[in-house]
């Protein structure tokens, strides 16, 4: 007879393995998804997007604020990117045009 407790586990599913799917997950696939999200919807905002990019924090680390806002549909997005990011979003120029053109008024 088996004491209590001393069961064999074998028969349970291994852990799985992270997907880069997964949107809740870390990493940097999320992070690249999250740029690539942000790229398509400045490139795909028409006239009335408003766009700001503020930066917060210098020290440890640089962190800016990216504000999408479109008025027509009540929408507002605010999204934190560190020095990386913010240069990978900005390395298409259509992306770089548009923030730049809302940044001279």
């Amino acid at each position: 007879m088996k004491r209590h407790g001393t069961y064999k586990l074998s028969y349970r599913n291994p852990a799985p393995t992270p997907s880069l799917l997964d949107p809740f997950g870390t990493g940097l696939g999320r992070c690249q998804r999250i740029v690539d999200s942000l790229r398509c919807q400045i490139l795909d905002g028409g006239p009335e997007q408003s766009l700001r990019v503020r930066q917060v924090f210098s020290t440890p680390r640089e962190i800016f604020r990216l504000e999408i806002e479109e008025s027509a549909l009540h929408y507002y997005r605010t999204t934190l990117l560190d020095r990386n990011a913010l240069e990978d979003l900005l390395e298409t120029e259509g992306v770089r045009e548009r923030i730049l053109d809302r940044k001279e008024p």
